[in-house]
């Protein structure tokens, strides 16, 4: 979360810089008043923007100007430098701007502009008059907000299953579960943004059906709500054991601010715990609970955590990282029963756990999908405008499976940075922008002081070319296919991550 800084320094920039401190391609961080602010010049323009991301307060310094933008280091997020406003998710709020003079040589930074006006994207024709969205997470809030953001002026209703308002879910199992961030942190937005932006949300509504002919939603309490455009978000959910004892109160899925909650309960009495899966979720929650003191045993049935996104040798690394935690690695392996506060391995050994939790994957939420006879194939079918194959209803998020705009097969990714810019690519085809999502897939995955950015989409490559030391933690890892390359994840190479993804969008674009 974005957070306050009114520590100055660097140049007091309201005094002025030389402009022979700021060549083509130079960024200044110095301050105005007790604002932190970054001057960037790209060719003839200088720019002077808030210095910190409003996602995670990331170091804009660091990140990459391309054109009149500049891109996020840490998770991508992407800011017009001539207005400040926030172009690409996660960040969801712009960042700040500053007027800028020159002058004998000099550079002054002057007064903060007003909050960016967005210009016109032009006459909505026939806009709907009714939006209906399914689905309080990512790829639902960030389309509500986007159709504000539009100036769509009509009906936006929220179903959402969940009993909360929409939350950073990735932080459920980062710092929030290993008590870093306060509960404060969680909202996307508080109660208020909704009231004044006229977004209607029903928490705990579970819509169990659509009536195509009459175009409603059905609730399970059995009511319908009417709409004109249709969103699906319905995203995706916690696979469960079928095995004994998985019921227990002990036993938990980690999805819903709800969920996290019982975790931390439980982790408050807690000495031992068993996660069951090797994921960037398992794995996520392993290094949470050791942050809190507690033993961490983690059963999962490959040979090694991750291999399978990640590749064998930075699978390896991950695995030794969590071991100099203290994390117990039970691979290969796999849980039958748990009796009690015992988890009993298909392996012969049993392990104590006051805490359960299982990280063994998601499903996508298609049921609503098939229901009302929508295409379907390991998802909900749209094409690259996120329509499905019924007119007038739209897909984002877990739950789409979308063409790649880099070429091949459709895929569906389940990234929380995909969602939410596939929310806000949605929301604009519901009014009848028509504009294609080929943004590259994010995301990022952090392991106590580690951090692994992935951008691409590879689900099958042929070749894996690192670059640098991965034991050392600086390192490009490139999954290609037939001399492709599909997907790259790096360690502390950030300007290297942002600029695979301009490549890849070049790419697409070409």
């Amino acid at each position: 979360m974005a957070q306050e800084h009114s520590k100055r320094t660097g140049p007091d920039l309201a005094e002025g810089v030389a402009l022979a401190a700021l060549p083509d391609g130079a960024k200044l961080v110095g301050h105005v008043g007790d604002s932190r602010v970054l001057l960037v010049r790209h060719g003839a323009e200088i720019y002077a923007i808030a210095a910190e991301c409003t996602h995670y307060s990331g170091p804009l310094v660091d990140g990459l100007v391309v054109e009149d933008t500049i891109r996020c280091p840490w998770h991508h997020a992407c800011f017009d430098l001539r207005t400040g406003e926030a172009l690409r998710a996660p960040a969801l709020s712009p960042v700040a701007c500053w007027s800028v003079t020159q002058r004998d040589g000099k550079v002054f930074v002057g007064e903060k502009k007003a909050a960016p006006t967005r210009p016109p994207r032009g006459v909505i024709e026939n806009a709907p008059g009714k939006i209906v969205i399914v689905g309080g997470g990512a790829a639902g809030f960030a389309a509500a907000q986007q159709l504000r953001r539009a100036d769509y002026q009509g009906s936006i209703v929220m179903l959402s299953n969940d009993e909360a308002l929409p939350v950073d879910r990735p932080n459920l199992s980062k710092d929030y579960l290993a008590g870093t961030a306060p509960e404060a942190w969680m909202p996307l937005r508080s109660g208020g943004f909704y009231a004044k932006n006229g977004i209607d949300v029903w928490l705990g509504a579970d819509a169990t059906g659509v009536d195509l002919r009459s175009r409603e939603v059905r609730l399970a309490n059995g009511s319908s709500v009417p709409y004109d455009r249709l969103l699906l978000a319905t995203g995706a959910e916690p696979v469960r054991l079928s095995i004994p004892g998985a019921d227990l109160p002990h036993v938990r899925t980690l999805r819903s601010l709800a969920d996290c909650r019982a975790i931390i309960d439980l982790a408050g009495t807690a000495r031992r715990a068993v996660v069951m899966g090797a994921s960037f979720i398992g794995l996520e929650v392993a290094a949470s609970l050791r942050a809190r003191g507690i033993e961490v045993d983690v059963v999962a049935p490959e040979a090694r955590p991750m291999e399978r996104v990640l590749g064998p040798q930075l699978g390896d690394f991950i695995r030794s990282l969590h071991e100099e935690h203290g994390v117990v690695f039970h691979l290969e392996d796999t849980a039958i029963a748990i009796d009690g506060k015992q988890v009993k391995l298909k392996g012969g050994d049993t392990l104590e756990a006051d805490l359960v939790v299982l990280g063994v994957g998601v499903r996508p939420r298609i049921r609503l999908a098939e229901a009302a006879a929508l295409t379907v194939d390991r998802g909900v079918v749209v094409d690259a405008y996120l329509e499905t194959s019924v007119p007038g209803i739209f897909a984002a998020g877990d739950i789409a499976r979308w063409p790649d705009p880099r070429g091949g097969d459709a895929i569906r990714v389940e990234h929380w940075v995909v969602a939410e810019r596939q929310g806000q690519t949605a929301a604009l085809n519901m009014l009848g922008y028509r504009e294609k999502h080929t943004a590259i897939p994010f995301f990022w995955s952090r392991h106590y002081d580690l951090r692994i950015n992935y951008v691409g989409h590879a689900e099958a490559w042929d070749t894996l070319e690192i670059d640098g030391e991965i034991a050392a933690r600086d390192c490009s890892l490139l999954f290609k296919r037939r001399d492709r390359t599909l997907a790259v994840a790096t360690i502390r190479r950030d300007i290297e991550s942002l600029e695979a993804e301009v490549k890849m969008e070049r790419d697409a674009a070409a």
